[in-house]
């Protein structure tokens, strides 16, 4: 009987991406204009960088671990929900051998998701309350995807 792999789930802003890249690439009337609320810009989300390390992160992390990503889309820019998984195809792949096909789950309650582990960066939208253990991405701890790999795999 094969091994079952424990449940992964990663946050997409600030996590897996970049979220300041976006905001840097906005064009200045909509900074000026969204103000403390970047993430309402359309079309913000397709503009992201990947963290460093991200992309190979989650790619190794895939092969051990029955792997999501589960982000929440800001309510009030319904752009974010189209952006968001064009920027999981774009940096992943779109077909079924990509790590991430049908893995992205938008939520903003992310305590509803069972699973072993979550990294994210905050506690908001259910994170807090996750079932798992939550790895505090960009801590003291782990303060990047080399220091949550290692872990992770640690606990494999």
């Amino acid at each position: 009987m094969p091994e079952t792999k424990k449940i992964l789930y990663v946050d997409l802003d600030n996590t897996l991406v970049d979220f300041p890249s976006g905001i840097d690439r906005a064009h200045p009337d909509l900074r000026a204009k969204h103000d403390g609320d970047f993430d309402e810009i359309p079309g913000i989300f397709a503009t992201m960088d990947p963290m460093p390390g991200a992309i190979e992160a989650y790619t190794e992390l895939s092969a051990h671990f029955d792997t999501y990503i589960l982000s929440t889309a800001p309510w009030a820019n319904a752009s974010a929900w189209h952006d968001k998984v064009l920027w999981v195809q774009r940096h992943f792949g779109f077909g079924k051998g990509s790590v991430a096909y049908k893995r992205l789950i938008l939520s903003h309650h992310k305590n509803l998701n069972r699973g072993h582990f979550l990294v994210d960066d905050r506690k908001a939208n259910g994170a807090g309350e996750f079932e798992g253990e939550l790895i505090a991405y960009g801590s003291a701890d782990f303060p990047d995807w080399a220091t949550v790999t290692k872990y992770l795999l640690d606990r494999k």
